[in-house]
């Protein structure tokens, strides 16, 4: 005779009572309401409030679905109230509200990670995760207001110096650091080291520019994307970086880096714009283990009274691990810049280019 195998310590129906009680507290109250309910609630019309969630990226429910509460209508009032201020014009409100979506859908997915894994690892998953609401979500929530008030200080700050200095927006440091080899190393690792090898990647990466006084404005995959108003400690982030990538001993990934220096235009937490679009191009062209930047930092570095470029240019196009011209320009301390050869790629047929690397100490003399 068999022993019956063990019951599973949670069922299905217990965590289903678990999530339920997971989503009132979260929600303020078990929903109660259908869409058609909040949208009379707030006194709007219903066309808005569908839009509205639509751009914020939630589930689409019917007219009968009971999925929303009384923190809903809230909401939706709120919005409303900002719309009727002028704070969400018909402009800005679908690129804010999408915004908001997508980043809180990406931060929500990851927190639920983490604490579902936390939440399986004991003997009672549904009682463990009704635990972990009660107790960690409203911390997270606190932590979360701290960090956007911090920002929104750090923010206006910015933007007063830049009010009351009467001239025009300041230049600023574009740079993209992207890994080398991404999708060979990818297939070499399980889920678990990929995720630690890019999560290693993202926290030293913004240490780093955090340090030099920069900001870092996204992730896009294997690639990080920040900018500086200081073009030196943009550059000192770069260098810092590739040479980490470049140590056999040290785990941070091989990476290469492009830079640029010039106007840009801000909008909803991102930046666009020329110097963007070259600062781009720069990292494909760029070596394993490279800085490459454009005129605008050249010129930053040089300033107006530098010396003039030297050496006959050529049409040839550089690849990755092409060859670099010939000519070493004059450059300052402490930093040597050579000339390369002029890059042709997407929406630039001669575009101007330097290798930028830290002066070694036989070639101060």
């Amino acid at each position: 005779m068999t022993d019956d195998p063990a019951p599973a310590t949670s069922s299905y129906d217990d965590l289903a009572a678990a999530f339920d009680q997971v989503e009132a507290f979260l929600l303020g109250d078990a929903p109660t309401l259908t869409r058609v309910d909040v949208a009379a609630r707030a006194g709007v019309p219903l066309e808005l409030a569908e839009e509205l969630w639509r751009l914020l990226g939630f589930a689409h429910r019917t007219d009968e679905d009971v999925a929303f509460a009384e923190s809903d209508v809230h909401a939706l009032q709120m919005t409303v109230d900002l719309m009727r201020m002028g704070i969400l014009d018909e402009e800005s409100q679908s690129a804010l509200v999408r915004t908001w979506g997508r980043s809180y859908a990406r931060l929500a997915e990851w927190q639920v990670s983490l604490l579902a894994g936390l939440a399986l690892e004991g003997p009672d998953p549904d009682v463990r995760l009704a635990e972990l609401a009660a107790g960690v979500l409203p911390r997270v929530e606190a932590l979360q207001a701290y960090v956007w008030r911090r920002h929104l200080a750090s923010a206006a700050s910015r933007l007063l110096m830049n009010a009351t200095s009467g001239t025009p927006e300041p230049a600023r440091a574009v740079c993209f650091v992207d890994i080398v080899g991404y999708t060979t190393h990818s297939k070499t690792m399980d889920e678990a080291a990929l995720v630690e090898w890019i999560e290693r990647f993202e926290q030293d990466t913004t240490g780093t520019v955090t340090d030099h006084g920069g900001q870092v404005i996204k992730t896009i995959g294997d690639e990080i994307l920040f900018t500086a108003d200081d073009l030196v400690g943009a550059i000192e982030v770069a260098l810092e970086l590739t040479a980490r990538g470049a140590d056999e001993e040290d785990p941070f990934p091989a990476v290469r880096a492009g830079l640029a220096y010039g106007e840009v235009v801000t909008r909803l937490g991102d930046v666009f714009g020329h110097t963007v679009n070259i600062a781009a191009r720069l990292t494909s062209v760029a070596r394993p283990g490279t800085l490459v930047v454009d005129r605008g930092a050249y010129d930053g570095l040089m300033g107006p009274d530098g010396p003039a470029d030297r050496g006959e240019d050529t049409d040839d196009e550089v690849e990755p691990d092409g060859p670099e011209g010939a000519h070493d320009e004059p450059d300052p301390s402490p930093y040597k810049l050579k000339r390369l050869r002029r890059v042709s790629v997407k929406g630039y047929s001669r575009l101007e280019a330097w290798h930028l690397r830290r002066r070694k100490p036989a070639e101060d003399d």
